[in-house]
């Protein structure tokens, strides 16, 4: 009984980038080809074949997975791309509902 696989065929989370890309903070399309050469499939990177596709519309970008994908590990490349680009200090990764995450700005209370 424990061995029961889950039925989900296919694994869809997005990003919203819409805060930082619309004040020039963010480069949509730099992220993206970050995310093609660094996510892995089957530990390996550059190998996103057919099971992984990453598009981007306009300010979100979409991860489709045919393979099992953490939504986990989605958060984890995005915070390692904007440690890359010292934008770790202004901005943080919030998922806003069960598929997706936004880029929002730190908030500073005085």
């Amino acid at each position: 009984q424990k061995d029961r696989k889950s039925k989900k065929s296919t694994w869809k989370f997005c990003l919203d980038l819409t805060h930082p890309v619309e004040d020039g903070i963010f480069d949509s399309g730099n992220f993206e080809q970050f995310l093609k050469e660094k996510v892995k499939v089957n530990g390996k990177t550059g190998n996103l074949g057919n099971t992984v596709h990453i598009e981007r519309l306009k300010n979100k970008i979409t991860v489709t997975s045919e393979k099992q994908f953490s939504k986990r590990y989605l958060k984890y490349l995005t915070k390692k791309y904007l440690k890359k680009n010292n934008l770790r200090d202004w901005l943080r990764v919030v998922a806003s509902d069960k598929e997706t995450y936004e880029l929002r700005y730190f908030q500073i209370s005085q």
